[in-house]
């Protein structure tokens, strides 16, 4: 495996990065996860656009242009021989002393991983999490942030109860995300997501969900949750149906009509 970083390629045992980087240290960077397909990454313009985003809210500088960080993306790619799989961006604020402020001088650290894959695409059964809250009042919600611990508490609490994943839920008892994913819900024959305000990441397979479908968002309690009868996931490697939600069927517990229908088009 090759690595890709400030533009260089390192073989995975000779990849480098300063050990006061602030991603290390710190958690303070963001990712982004683009699915691969035919050597190609797809929606790559909405996935650099968020980093960006989410640069600004950190203020973070992003040295590199759009252009130049595809042709990492594409290099990267050849000297893994990825035709099919994943590429995962990495953006810290790079190297800096102790303490919670960052340097005057800010160096930033861009790091590119790919790796051969094939996207997950079977039922999940999910839990709600009780360990963790999503804080939708934090501007972190909006941002695909490296510190994902919350996310981790929740995946391993499902997988502790021996369920493939778990919901979040916000500070006012309303549905957010899952730990990987966003979800849609189908309830009395409409799609429905939870809102950004909600604490739901803006993710890019979710608009494109919401564009294709007209799905609306809507803040989710969990009645309305134990009510549908359709429930998916999506991510940038694809759309999940959700089979059961504590041990609750949804629907037969199979892919309903609409989720197979979105998978098709996705």
């Amino acid at each position: 495996m090759k690595i890709c970083i400030n533009g260089q390629i390192f073989d995975l045992g000779k990849a480098r990065i300063d050990p006061r980087d602030r991603g290390l240290t710190l958690g303070d960077g963001l990712y982004e996860t683009i699915s691969i397909k035919r050597g190609n990454p797809r929606r790559l313009e909405m996935h650099l656009s968020r980093l960006r985003d989410g640069a600004a809210v950190l203020n973070i500088l992003l040295l590199n242009s759009d252009t130049q960080i595809e042709d990492m993306i594409m290099s990267t790619l050849k000297e893994n021989n990825v035709i099919e799989g994943v590429v995962r961006l990495t953006l810290t604020r790079g190297p800096g002393e102790r303490g919670l402020m960052p340097p005057k001088i800010i160096t930033p650290t861009l790091m590119i991983s790919a790796i051969a894959s094939s996207p997950s695409t079977g039922a999940v059964n999910v839990i709600l999490s009780k360990k963790t809250r999503r804080n939708e009042h934090s501007p972190l919600s909006a941002i695909k942030s490296t510190n994902t611990l919350d996310n981790f508490i929740a995946r391993a609490e499902a997988q502790a109860s021996g369920a493939n994943d778990a919901l979040l839920l916000n500070t006012a008892n309303h549905l957010a995300e899952g730990t990987t994913a966003n979800v849609f819900l189908l309830v009395d024959g409409g799609l429905i997501t939870p809102p950004i305000s909600d604490g739901a990441l803006p993710g890019i397979m979710r608009g494109e969900v919401i564009r294709l479908a007209r799905a609306e968002e809507r803040t989710v309690n969990t009645n309305t949750l134990m009510r549908a009868s359709e429930i998916f996931m999506t991510s940038a490697l694809g759309l999940r149906p959700v089979a059961s939600v504590d041990g609750q069927l949804v629907g037969d517990g199979k892919a309903g009509l609409i989720t197979q229908m979105l998978a098709a088009r996705l």
